[in-house]
């Protein structure tokens, strides 16, 4: 049966989703805690006297946009709750409880005073002003004082919460009509091109093997898995629902949809589980924060414990390969040696993984043509070529005239290939059956009695339970092969929640830790067109190489709506950042990403904890440098990084010693716990090694088939299991992998 399917084409939320739509409460917070937070976002986002605004590159948008812009305020608007709702609903309880006392005390006079100093001192009765009493003028000066404390770090990490969160309120919430007030003053349009209905996508292609969880109910859905060929028991005594299949695959991304394809293909009977929604090209919106919520695993706001790495992994049918940046690129030559023969990996060294990158690259439509770049890769591409310096094409999961700069929200225009409309579709004309809105549990694990390989436990299949109040069952799902597709940050927590203890899991995890660089390119001086978000997202690259040929770092370009980009760019003053965001369409951006040799953990769900090492912070000077050095030879007027302090340069005028000194001025700075006085944090798309493949089960978590060393029919098919960092784009090493991880399966599946 054809289900209805909405997603947020005017701001609306699709229908029958879990509310994420803010409900304008404090959700517990204090009065007194609720003025203190407004307070900090006024002094965030100010509204700022007409005779501060710039009036330079900003004359083709309207006047009356900009000066609304110009003296709005972040503390209206209800924006302060929808700060909390998510706090609430997202952030770790220690950091949540942290906010609340910090908020609490500059409730107070005397904590106003422990906190600010003598800037709330008052030569009036009472003295002592407690924080929403101060000047809006010296309230900012103290924010800027926090920023630099070197032991005032739990202060300066609430701040970070509450920046994000505020500035990405502000610049990504929409109206019913996909609307923001401030998106013409900043030069920001979501196209018609993009708003409207996808001509290529007319159909939902895996709605022949789709079990959607929110249009279910208790009595339908033992019903709607049964038609879908499933044997279905229910246990009313137990409150069970027992379904049957010969493969289950927990996740549906780069790894679980390969692996879904290959196992239905061979003639098994697979169930899929995603506990994200399905959605098609003409369900995407391409509006950042409805989009963010819907697609991205904790809407996007993922971060590590120590806020040093802000997160983003896809949580919907299709995972990553759904919202990633079309980049698709083969695990490199030198990549696959290490693997091979460093860890003995024979795998890698094979035939046979070269031959499952051809294939996955034809089933995926891989070109490395691009017939049109946007204005990003056009400066990436134009300052190589004015330094000498090479600059290759990225290939992609699309067609070369593909210019979308929203894929990273879904494809409206259903030219980029993820799993959804590849794998899965394949998988699904084979009777896979696919049930989302629905979260596995923990693994059925009991003793392996009498099995064929020596492993203390054997898997059965996987505890699930549905999102949807409609439905009371706990979900068993009874299988001979149990695959954990769940993603490098979620199946470690999965595989440890369900006892098993291989000291690999949860840990060597990679995060491909990005910094970003940025440079300023005005419509009146610069020959680059366009606008930052337009065009295809990543379709060049620089390889930044030490003097002996080797990879150090690559330089790439990032996707940034306003949200995101106000998110991450460094705030110094409220004056400052509102000028920022209106040059905020002529940007630039370059990300600089290393392959990881410093590596972290996570062995609970979201609690991600990640530690560079010296050569990782060499790597990522060294691309740092390089990239600033690319910006300015494309013609940028203004440069800079992220660091907290707001460090840049303008470049007219500037003679080349003044750049070479601020170019070695750049370095890589300690997160905002660290007792550095600047501080910057970082970014990654790429999760990986969590789980990894080793020869012993000392070695890793998992042998060279992708099987558990402690569980018989318990195996991993994600990026989880590759050994180390790749250093590029992971999603043809995930897909290849998959595909023969998936294979050595099928061969050896127990057929009766």
């Amino acid at each position: 049966m054809k289900r209805e399917s909405h997603f947020l084409l005017r701001g609306g939320r699709r229908r029958g989703s879990p509310s994420r739509s803010c409900k304008f409460s404090s959700d517990g917070f204090s009065s007194a805690e609720m003025e203190s937070l407004g307070s900090i976002c006024e002094a965030l986002l100010p509204p700022l006297s007409l005779q501060s605004l710039p009036l330079n590159n900003t004359s083709h948008r309207s006047p009356d946009h900009i000066r609304v812009f110009w003296q709005s305020s972040a503390s209206h608007f209800s924006l302060p709750h929808q700060v909390v709702e998510i706090l609430v609903e997202r952030a770790l309880i220690e950091a949540l409880i942290l906010i609340r006392v910090i908020l609490w005390m500059l409730a107070t006079r005397l904590g106003t005073l422990l906190l600010c100093g003598s800037l709330c001192i008052t030569q009036t009765w009472p003295f002592i002003n407690n924080f929403s009493n101060i000047s809006l003028n010296k309230r900012e000066k103290i924010v800027q004082k926090w920023l630099k404390h070197r032991f005032l770090t739990p202060i300066r990490l609430v701040f970070l919460y509450i920046k994000v969160l505020c500035v990405w309120i502000f610049f990504s919430r929409v109206d019913e009509n996909g609307e923001n007030p401030a998106w013409k003053a900043i030069g920001y349009e979501v196209s018609a091109e993009e708003k409207n209905a996808s001509n290529f996508e007319k159909e939902r292609p895996l709605d022949k093997g789709m079990v959607e969880a929110i249009f279910e109910t208790n009595s339908s859905l033992p019903i709607s898995l049964s038609h879908n060929g499933l044997k279905v028991v229910k246990d009313d005594k137990l409150n069970v629902l027992r379904v049957k299949c010969d493969a289950v695959i927990v996740g549906s991304g780069c790894g679980g949809g390969v692996a879904a394809a290959v196992l239905a293909k061979s003639g098994l009977k697979v169930l899929v589980l995603e506990k994200g929604n399905y959605f098609t090209a003409m369900d995407y919106s391409s509006l950042e924060g409805p989009s963010m919520d819907e697609l991205y695993e904790s809407g996007g706001t993922l971060a590590s414990v120590d806020g040093n790495v802000a997160i983003l992994a896809g949580s919907t049918v299709g995972g990553g390969s759904a919202i990633n940046w079309s980049a698709s690129i083969r695990t490199p030559e030198y990549v696959l040696k290490e693997w091979a023969e460093h860890h003995g990996l024979s795998l890698f060294g094979s035939s046979g993984y070269l031959a499952a990158m051809d294939l996955v690259c034809e089933r995926i439509g891989v070109t490395d043509k691009c017939s049109m770049e946007g204005l990003q890769n056009q400066a990436l591409r134009k300052g190589c070529k004015n330094l000498g310096l090479q600059v290759d094409y990225v290939p992609r999961n699309s067609s070369e005239h593909h210019h979308c700069g929203f894929c990273n929200f879904g494809c409206r225009q259903g030219d980029k290939q993820g799993t959804q409309t590849t794998w899965l579709v394949d998988a699904v004309d084979h009777g896979a059956v696919i049930l989302t809105g629905c979260k596995a549990e923990r693994f059925v694990l009991q003793n392996n009695e009498g099995g064929k390989c020596k492993r203390k436990k054997k898997c059965l299949g996987v505890m699930a339970k549905s999102f949807s109040s409609n439905i009371k069952w706990r979900i068993q799902i009874e299988a001979k092969v149990t695959i954990s597709a769940a993603g490098a940050l979620l199946t470690p927590p999965l595989m440890i929640s369900s006892g098993l203890s291989n000291k690999n899991i949860g840990k060597n995890l990679h995060l491909h830790p990005v910094l970003m660089t940025w440079g300023y390119f005005p419509d009146s001086v610069s020959d680059l067109h366009g606008k930052c978000y337009e065009g295809g997202i990543i379709t060049s690259v620089h390889k930044v190489l030490s003097e002996d040929s080797k990879v150090r770092a690559i330089v790439e370009t990032p996707a940034l709506g306003p949200g995101a980009f106000s998110s991450l760019f460094p705030w110094v003053s409220g004056l400052d950042f509102k000028e920022t965001m209106l040059k905020y369409s002529r940007i630039v951006h370059f990300i600089t990403i290393i392959k990881d040799k410093g590596s972290g953990e996570v062995r609970k769900e979201g609690r991600v904890r990640h530690d560079l090492d010296e050569v990782d912070r060499e790597n990522l000077k060294a691309g740092l440098k390089q990239a600033l050095r690319i910006l300015i030879g494309a013609g940028a007027v203004e440069v800079g990084t992220h660091r907290s302090d707001g460090q840049r340069i303008k470049c007219n005028g500037t003679s080349e010693k003044d750049v070479e000194e601020f170019l070695e001025s750049v370095y890589v700075a300690g997160g905002p716990l660290s007792l550095e006085e600047k501080w910057t944090f970082y970014g990654s798309a790429h999760q990986m090694g969590s789980c990894r493949m080793g020869m012993s089960e000392k070695e890793g978590a998992v042998d060279e088939n992708g099987q558990s060393w402690e569980a018989e029919g318990l195996f991993v098919c994600d990026a989880s299991l590759l050994p180390t960092a790749v250093g590029v784009n992971p999603m043809i090493t995930i897909q290849s992998t998959a595909y023969c991880i998936a294979k050595r399966i099928m061969e050896s599946f127990p057929r009766e």
